[in-house]
């Protein structure tokens, strides 16, 4: 092109835009005008009671003027639009070739301009180290030498990045006037278009690996798996009867999981989810027993709850086991939200609490079965049919684990008490500063995880036995689940459907190793090298943003 002419600059586009805004003035865009001053109006407290009628009134005749306008210049407006749009698209296709053109062009010079002057760096930095008197000298050179080639290469990146951002605005621009032409409304295809435009220009290989580097080794590691299963005789492992028992077992973990990731968000950790685990799970088998139980809590029993409707007993099991499960981490909370304990001490003291409590009270007896009926309705399964000759049936507990997973992410994404929460965790200071409680902040995740672990323990009930013992390790898998999911170590970063995501994977991790005959001791080698990873690639990641 002679002229090289920006989108914005172009004579036709300005043209449309004006005879756009020419159509609309009058109508669409005196609508939204209009609408946005009446909502002002109503909200507006210094405005007289006796005069906002006649004030809505004027407005509401402006209104239906402004709309008899609008649709006298609808057709034409998208006739128009969609003239202009078109045109705007074949603008934008040579604009944006000569963009690319021109800082493809940039970079390639660039990237040879690089080399030559590290190798003309490197030349003249070992001359000096070479020609240096004394060691003090070398290590003078070596330094200035080392330095130097950082600073050029900081360069050259700067300008081979504001190339990539050149290319990148081209797009901007183009998905941008063709908003302002629809008058602001998005379309679908250019703004996937431009997602993956912003990708591209901003992907790094070291980033990504860095990002998902965990993601892919367990990915390959359930191919294997899968691939290995038939071949020793295990049979197939990707079939529905499997995926449904994964997830059963993950429904229970989710709340666990859900809990201490508040805890996690804020830097923090908690080590008593099993000894909840026990503890909600032992007072909900004693509560839906069958008739008189034989474990005698702290010398205090026989207990048989049969005389109350079931109704009753389930609503009084699931409160107990919430009520005991807040009060303990409650009781953690306090701890580590008024004396700045660290909660790897606090719930440490309260799990061994739990743990001498519920052995000496229970003596380590089991509590015996739940009643059948209810066992089914809560924990059963629902009959799906007979698919590729094998019955298929739906784990209810799933659904429980569900509307969990919505109701933390609710509270994490869509309140105050969710921003306070990353607020507090990525710098507390900062935070108290800013006028957030971080006292209350901590003590509302506290009781957070104490609702969660006494929801999961009541569920964890229908599904096995309840005993002192029952949940043994389950603190290790809900905050293993949590690192690989992404929830950071360091503070204020993760999401609620990476902790989700986090459960699956670790819950799938020990079924594929059960399901290949893999010894339970070599389970804990593959959990622990696991975590480790997890965790090295996230402090990784806050090494590079420091």
């Amino acid at each position: 092109m002679a002229e090289f002419v920006t989108l914005q600059e172009n004579p036709k586009i300005k043209e449309y835009q004006e005879k756009l805004h020419g159509l609309r003035s009058g109508g669409v865009n005196k609508i939204t005008e209009i609408k946005q001053a009446i909502a002002k109006v109503k909200k507006n407290p210094m405005i007289e009671y006796d005069k906002k009628p006649q004030i809505l009134a004027d407005y509401k005749k402006q209104l239906e003027e402004a709309k008899s306008v609008a649709k006298k210049n609808e057709a034409q407006d998208k006739i128009l639009t969609k003239e202009a749009v078109a045109y705007a698209n074949l603008a934008a296709k040579d604009y944006i070739k000569t963009v690319n053109a021109t800082e493809n062009e940039k970079i390639k010079t660039e990237k040879a301009n690089f080399a030559q002057e590290i190798r003309k760096i490197k030349a003249e930095g070992n001359a000096r180290i070479e020609n240096a008197k004394s060691p003090s000298e070398k290590e003078t050179a070596r330094y200035e030498l080392k330095t130097s080639l950082f600073d050029e290469k900081n360069k050259s990146q700067t300008i081979i990045e504001r190339c990539r951002d050149a290319k990148k605005q081209a797009f901007t621009d183009h998905v941008t006037i063709n908003r302002g032409l629809r008058n602001e409304k998005s379309n679908f295809i250019e703004d996937a278009q431009l997602g993956f435009i912003n990708y591209k220009n901003s992907f790094k290989l070291s980033k990504f690996f860095l990002d998902n580097g965990l993601y892919i080794a367990i990915a390959i590691f359930f191919v294997v798996c899968i691939i290995i299963a038939p071949a020793i005789g295990a049979g197939n492992l990707l079939t529905l009867p499997n995926i449904f028992t994964i997830l059963e077992q993950s429904s229970t973990r989710m709340f666990y999981a859900l809990g201490v990731a508040g805890l996690i968000l804020l830097a923090g950790t908690d080590l008593s989810v099993g000894r909840m685990v026990a503890m909600g799970s032992v007072v909900t088998g004693l509560i839906l027993h069958p008739g008189t139980n034989i474990v005698k809590f702290f010398n205090m029993g026989p207990w048989n709850f049969t005389a109350l409707p079931m109704g009753v007993r389930l609503i009084f099991a699931l409160l107990l086991s919430i009520l005991l499960c807040t009060a303990f981490c409650a009781f953690a909370g306090v701890f580590t939200a008024k004396l700045k304990i660290h909660p790897f001490i606090s719930t440490l003291a309260s799990q061994l609490i739990i743990y001498g409590l519920l052995f000496f009270g229970t003596t380590g007896t089991p509590v015996g079965s739940i009643d059948s009926s209810v066992k089914d309705l809560i924990g059963g399964r629902w009959v799906l049919g007979i698919i590729n000759g094998e019955l298929v049936t739906f784990p209810k507990l799933i659904i429980p684990a569900i509307i969990a997973i919505i109701v933390a992410w609710f509270i994490w994404n869509k309140t105050t008490f969710g921003k306070n929460m990353y607020a507090v965790g990525g710098n507390s200071e900062a935070a108290s500063v800013s006028g957030i409680s971080v006292f209350w902040v901590t003590m509302g995740v506290f009781i957070m995880a104490g609702i969660f672990y006494g929801c999961g323990a009541f569920l964890e009930a229908f599904r096995a036995n309840a005993s002192a013992g029952t949940g043994q390790g389950y603190e290790m898998d809900a905050i293993a689940a949590c690192v690989v999911g992404g929830i950071s170590f360091n503070g204020g970063i993760g999401k609620i459907g990476g902790a989700a995501i986090g459960v699956v994977i670790f819950t799938s991790l020990t079924y594929c190793l059960t399901f290949l005959h893999i010894d339970t001791n070599l389970q804990f080698v593959f959990k622990g090298l696991i975590i480790i990873a997890a965790v090295a690639l996230d402090s990784i990641k806050y090494l590079k943003r420091k």
